[in-house]
């Protein structure tokens, strides 16, 4: 099975850039998108086969996932069934007979880390209830974690310490989430491989620097782990600030 998740920074522009063109190359099972910044009726995007479930935040322009599934879930769900953390469109749970699929765009902890103690609180209840999916089967986590894990997963380690993505804090979070029985499938995969981003800015030429972030991610359950076949970071896609991440599962 092959999944696709990407940040797309504002869907409309992305497909402006290519997006169409890029899912029909790629044809996925699944595609999960997170910063779509739109609601569905906003614009006339032919998906073609794909059926489309969408989590748009009350705010207009802001935040926002998709899942387009060639296959009609069992079952569809939004947020993560807590009312502390609804509004901002931020998760879709998607159930296949044999796995859970959880695409989530994770709150950036903003300048001077000003929303950490409400991403601190949002990690604790994620992590509570993707546990609670994998007591029924097992689940896949795709999407923008907005947190590099390791100092491999950043160019620049050292001067963004404490910064957002790369606080204590968040790293801390997820390496409690990976130890609650989820692995992240590139680093099982590449364990020692460098220079592998899924995120640069804007600025300073960062993408053509390849000063880059891997803040997106494809988590699944450890007991998926020998079902894994590919892992990788499409860096060579534009059309957004991050690129695509893809996951091919034997399920």
């Amino acid at each position: 099975m092959k999944l696709i998740s990407w940040n797309v920074n504002g869907l409309r522009a992305c497909v402006k850039k290519g997006f169409l063109d890029f899912l029909s190359a790629e044809s996925p099972d699944c595609c999960c998108l997170q910063e779509t910044k739109m609601q569905p009726d906003q614009a006339d995007i032919d998906l073609g086969d794909y059926w489309e479930y969408w989590n748009a935040a009350e705010k207009k322009g802001y935040s926002g996932t998709a899942i387009f599934s060639k296959t009609e879930p069992v079952h569809v769900t939004y947020d993560i069934n807590d009312p502390a953390h609804v509004g901002e469109g931020r998760c879709i749970t998607a159930e296949f007979p044999a796995f859970y699929l959880v695409t989530v765009y994770t709150p950036n902890s903003k300048e001077e880390l000003a929303r950490l103690p409400y991403r601190m609180e949002w990690d604790d209840a994620f992590r509570a209830y993707v546990m609670e999916l994998d007591k029924g089967k097992p689940v896949v986590i795709c999407g923008d974690m907005n947190v590099a894990h390791q100092e491999i997963d950043l160019k620049n380690p050292k001067s963004n310490r404490k910064n957002p993505g790369f606080s204590d804090e968040e790293r801390e979070k997820m390496t409690k989430l990976l130890s609650s029985g989820f692995t992240d499938t590139f680093r099982y995969l590449n364990p020692d491989l460098t220079g592998a981003y899924s995120w640069w800015s804007y600025r300073f030429n960062a993408r053509k620097n390849n000063a880059g972030w891997r803040i997106d991610y494809f988590l699944v359950s450890d007991r998926l782990r020998d079902k894994i076949k590919d892992a990788r970071i499409l860096s060579d896609v534009y059309g957004s600030d991050h690129c695509p991440v893809l996951l091919d599962l034997d399920i």
